[in-house]
Order: structure tokens, then C-alpha cells, then sequence
């Protein structure tokens, strides 16, 4: 565990971090900062498309809704709940501010992402799209040792961190909740899987088109009642964050304090972890999509960063700071005597933030939404690593036994002790984005390119009066 933990911390803290944060700022820089100056441009294709009657796929692909929830269901897991709760418990409030840095820039590495995904893919055996990470290594760098280190990577990281970690977050709310048996959870949670992984990316993304967009709004709407229930504090709140984030040692009793530095870690991390920018994973699904234009799809993959750091852990973390059940003090020395309780940190701190207007329903209303999230998780990931699989063996003959395997790993994953999978998993992620990030880094100026055009032949379609998403 220790050397697993060392390892981690010496790829993520502060190399990788940094990575993603100097790649994110280079796609915005090259763009021109596309995520302010071009804001209507991608929230009127992307939030504007989801208030029309979507174009079905005609030829075997998904539908750029779906593409999006197909992305957003691994994006939106336990990261968003627990996640957020455990940034602010160990990096203090200013992790938000950083958290909302890294999804900042990070919209433009998703926008590239996504970009390079679809100019690369190519058309998988039953007529729709598929593509990635692995493609764009491969076709446009003629790199396929580095696509073959990514997708090992990802295989492991699709069963460790997508699978068994999310299978326990699913078995432990409920157990804490309402007293079920993880082993049957376990097993219920890895029929229903099955039920739909089984049907490939089609019904994935289908299940994934109706399941995600009601997850989140139900979140919202419940982290939006608990905010304006404490509408009060939310100056305070706001305060906190950005003294936090920039101030070395904040107040506090006994002359401890959060450093600037813990601030970042945490919060750049947290931002990561839950949008997925740099990390390819997301670009698979987006490489399904039935759209023309490689450029088209970058709006899809900001929108994409924007909703799951920008909207769902923003609410996760406002509710938290609004709802005084977290108080900086009581942490710091929590964390200074080495006595961490569970109940202080992760989807509890979240549970207790709802809890003070949801009452006794505030625990149930966060372990549903953790298992909706959690469920929508493997979905996506099993996508991933099965995908990833395919281009490492060079065939879909393991397909069916990879699919058994990760059902499998469902149950496992719901009675076990996963502190050590999630390390693993870490370093996995870790391992994906490496290559991932110097790929956009070395193919950025093309997709640079495909952006302007896309946004020169979209702006003519609008001065004309027709949809720049059409």
C-alpha cells in the first residue's frame, strides 16, 4: 500500500498535475482563449442542440446527446460527491478555486481531445465509429508503441478505478443507508451491468442518453435547494475559496493551517479526476458520434468539462461550505493528530451538507445519487477498457471474456477493501495521460486548425440563419 501510494504521488504531485495544467493552458493559448471569446459559439451548439429534437444516427454511430452521456457517465462518478468533500477536507477551500482552474483549461484540452478523436477514427465492424487516444497516436503521430502503452493502461484502469472502486462506492452507500448486503448488491448491480454492456456501445450510449442528464439534474436541483436554504453564507463561502487559494496559511486555532500548495493539489487533482481532460478515456465515446465536423465535437467535449467540474462539483462544494457542517479547524487538527474519522471526509461531509435541509432524507438522497453515479460509471469504463483491449490484442475474440471479467470484478469489487485499488488505479491514470498529454501537445497545431476552420464555416451557416450546429 505504502509503496503503491509513494509511487502515485510521484507521477501525479507535481508532475502530472502540472502537466495538465501547462497542456490546458497551451490548447488556450493556441485558441485564443476559445472557452471566454467563443462562449456563445460552443454553449449555442452544445446546450442549444439539447433543446432541439436530436438527429437519430443513420449509420451505425451515436448521436452527439449520446456521445455526451456516453463521456459524462464515467466522468460523473464518486468524484463528484466524495470526491469534492475530500478536496475541501484536505486541501481546505481554496481547492475549489483550483478545481475551477484546472476545468477552466481544461475545456480547451477537451476541445482538442475531441477534435483530434473524431479526425482520427475509423469505422468499426458494424458500421458506426470508433476511435481514441490509441488512433490519433497511431494515424497521426505513427506512434503505435506509445497507443499500445495507453491502452494497456486503460484495460487495468477500466476494472481497477471504473470497476471494482465504483462497485464498492455503489455496496457502501446502500449498506450505510438502508442496511443491505453488499454481496447481493454486488451481484444485482453486476446483472444489471451485464444487461447493458451486453448490447455494446449502442445501448450503452442509449441507457446512458436517458440515465445521465436525470441523474444530474436531480443532483442539482437537491445542491441547489441546500444552497439557497443557505443562501446567507454563501458570500462567506465564496470568500473562503478564493482567500484559500492563494493565501500560504489560512486563519485558523492553534496556528495550523492549509498551504497554498495542499490547496492546488487537491483541488487541480479533483478537477481532473472528474472531467477527465488529458486523460483520453472520454475521447472514445466522442469518437462514436455522428457528427461532420471534427471541430463540432470539441464544443461537445467543453460542454462535457463544464457540466461535470463546473456545474456538479461546484454544487457539491457550495453546498459543503454554505452548509457549516465543515469547519477548517476541527479538520486541521483531525489531520495533525493523524485521527481522520470517516464521517469527517467524503460522501458523509456530503451526506451531513444535505442533510441540514433535506433532514433524515438528506443520507438516502446522496447514496442514491452516489449509486447512480457510481452505476453510470461502469458503463463507461466499460466501454473504455473494452475498447482498449481490442486495439492491444489486435482482435474482439477476448471481448466476451473481458465483459465477464468486469461483471465479475463488479461483485469483488463490492465486498473488498479497495484503499489499495485506488491507488492502482491512480497510477493507471496516471499512466494513460502521460502519452495522452504529449499526443495533444504534438498534434495541437492541427487541431487548432480544424477549430478555425470549423468556427469560419459555422459562422457563415449562422449569418445565413441557419443553426452553426446544423
Amino acid at each position: 500500500m505504502d509503496i503503491l501510494e509513494r509511487l502515485g504521488d510521484g507521477i501525479w504531485d507535481p508532475w502530472l498535475l502540472a502537466g495538465f495544467l501547462l497542456v490546458g493552458l497551451w490548447c488556450s493559448v493556441g485558441t485564443g482563449f476559445f472557452q471566454i471569446f467563443g462562449l456563445r459559439r460552443w454553449l449555442g451548439t452544445a446546450a442549444g442542440a439539447l433543446l432541439r429534437p436530436g438527429k437519430r444516427s443513420g449509420c451505425g454511430g451515436l448521436t452527439q446527446l449520446q456521445a455526451l452521456s456516453t463521456a459524462l457517465a464515467s466522468t460523473i462518478g464518486t468524484g463528484s460527491i466524495a470526491g469534492v468533500a475530500t478536496a475541501i477536507f484536505y486541501g481546505g477551500p481554496g481547492a475549489v478555486f483550483w478545481m475551477w482552474v484546472s476545468a477552466f483549461l481544461g475545456m480547451m484540452t477537451g476541445c482538442v481531445e475531441k477534435i483530434l478523436a473524431v479526425r482520427y477514427r475509423r469505422r468499426s465492424r458494424e458500421g458506426g465509429w470508433e476511435g481514441g487516444p490509441m488512433e490519433y497516436m497511431t494515424q497521426g503521430l505513427g506512434l503505435r508503441p506509445l497507443a499500445l502503452v495507453f491502452a494497456f493502461f486503460c484495460v487495468v484502469a477500466s476494472i481497477g478505478g471504473g470497476d471494482m472502486v465504483q462497485a464498492n462506492s455503489i455496496a457502501a452507500a446502500l449498506e450505510h443507508a438502508f442496511g443491505w448486503d453488499r454481496l447481493t448488491v454486488g451481484v444485482m448491480v453486476a446483472l444489471l451491468t451485464g444487461g447493458v454492456i451486453l448490447g455494446g456501445i449502442g445501448r450503452i450510449g442509449r441507457v446512458s442518453e436517458r440515465l445521465v442528464p436525470a441523474m444530474a439534474l436531480l443532483f442539482l436541483a437537491g445542491g441547489s435547494a441546500v444552497i439557497l436554504c443557505h443562501a446567507a453564507a454563501l458570500p462567506q463561502a465564496l470568500s473562503a475559496i478564493f482567500a484559500g487559494a492563494f493565501t500560504p496559511k489560512a486563519a485558523a486555532g492553534g496556528g495550523l493551517g492549509y498551504s497554498m500548495a495542499a490547496a492546488m493539489r487537491y483541488g487541480v487533482a479533483r478537477g481532473v479526476f472528474t472531467n477527465e481532460a488529458g486523460l483520453g478515456s472520454s475521447a472514445m465515446a466522442h469518437a462514436a458520434a455522428d457528427v461532420d465536423h471534427p471541430g463540432e465535437e470539441g464544443m461537445w467535449g467543453m460542454f462535457e468539462v463544464f457540466v461535470a467540474t463546473g456545474l456538479v462539483c461546484t454544487v457539491t462544494a457550495l453546498a459543503i461550505l454554505t452548509s457549516g457542517v465543515y469547519d477548517p479547524d476541527t479538520a486541521l487538527r483531525a489531520l495533525e493528530a493523524g485521527r481522520v474519522e470517516d464521517a469527517m471526509v467524503g460522501a458523509s461531509l456530503s451526506a451531513a451538507a444535505f442533510s441540514t435541509v433535506l433532514g433524515k432524507w438528506g443520507g438516502p438522497f446522496v447514496a442514491v445519487c452516489l449509486l447512480l453515479f457510481a452505476f453510470s460509471s461502469l458503463l463507461g469504463w466499460s466501454y473504455y477498457g473494452e475498447r482498449s483491449l481490442s486495439f492491444l490484442t489486435g482482435t474482439r475474440r477476448w471481448t466476451g471474456l473481458y465483459r465477464l471479467c468486469f461483471l465479475l470484478f463488479v461483485v469483488v469489487g463490492s465486498v473488498s477493501e479497495v484503499g489499495a485499488v485506488w491507488q492502482a488505479a491512480d497510477i493507471c491514470n496516471g499512466m494513460m495521460a502521460l502519452p495522452n498529454l504529449a499526443a495533444l501537445l504534438l498534434l495541437s497545431p492541427e487541431a487548432f486548425r480544424l477549430l478555425a476552420a470549423w468556427t469560419q464555416v459555422s459562422g457563415r451557416k449562422r449569418g445565413r440563419g441557419t443553426s452553426p450546429a446544423a
